[in-house]
C-alpha cells in the first residue's frame, strides 16, 4: 500500500489551511500556486502564494522542499537520516526607502519568529524605473526542517504570516 511522504502530507495539510484561508475566511487572496517534481536532482518543490483580501501591496509565498536526500531518509528508513522539508516564507513588498525600512522589516520579522529564522533581503528594480523603488524579496528561512509533528502548528504558523503581512503593509 502506497504511503505518502512526509513532503505529500504536509503540503495537503498547508494547502487546506491555506485554501480555507481564502475560500472560507476571505481573509486571503490566493494569487499563484506551483508543485513541482525536479527529476534532474530528484527533488520537491510546492509553493501557494497569496496576499490579504484588502491588502495586495505584500504578497506572502509559503514554500515547502524536500531534497533527494530527504526523501530517501525517509522511505529507506535510514537510522542516521533526519528527513522533513525545509520551510521559506517569501514576502514581496516594494519599498522606496530602503535603509530605514528593510532595517524596519528585519526587525520586525525576527520579532515575530525571534531565533528560528534567517531572514534575507534582495532588492530588485527595472531599468529605467529607479524612481519607483525597489521590489524587495524578503525571505525567511527557518533553521530547522519540519515533519508531520509540526502539523498542529500550522493555524498558528499561517496566522503568524497573516501578521507579518500586516506589518510589513505597515512598514
Amino acid at each position: 500500500m502506497y504511503d505518502p511522504t512526509v513532503f505529500e502530507n504536509l503540503k495537503v495539510a498547508f494547502e487546506n489551511r491555506v485554501y480555507d484561508l481564502d475560500t472560507i475566511d476571505r481573509e486571503i487572496k490566493l494569487t499563484n500556486r506551483s508543485d513541482q517534481m525536479d527529476f534532474a536532482i530528484l527533488s520537491r518543490i510546492f509553493a501557494i502564494q497569496f496576499t490579504l483580501f484588502h491588502l495586495e501591496d505584500v504578497s506572502a509565498e509559503i514554500i515547502l522542499e524536500a531534497s533527494l536526500r530527504d526523501l530517501a531518509d525517509e522511505i529507506l528508513e535510514a537510522p542516521e537520516g533526519n528527513p522533513g522539508c525545509s520551510l521559506t516564507v517569501r514576502f514581496l513588498k516594494r519599498v522606496q526607502h530602503e535603509t530605514e525600512q528593510c532595517s524596519l522589516i528585519e526587525d520586525s520579522l525576527r520579532d515575530i519568529w525571534e531565533n528560528e529564522v534567517l531572514v534575507v533581503q534582495t532588492l530588485s528594480f527595472l531599468y529605467g524605473e529607479g524612481e519607483r523603488g525597489y521590489l524587495n524579496t524578503i525571505d525567511v528561512k527557518f533553521r530547522t526542517k519540519i515533519n508531520e509533528e509540526n502539523m498542529s502548528e500550522i493555524p498558528d504558523f499561517l496566522q503568524s504570516i497573516l501578521d507579518a503581512l500586516r506589518v510589513l503593509h505597515a512598514i
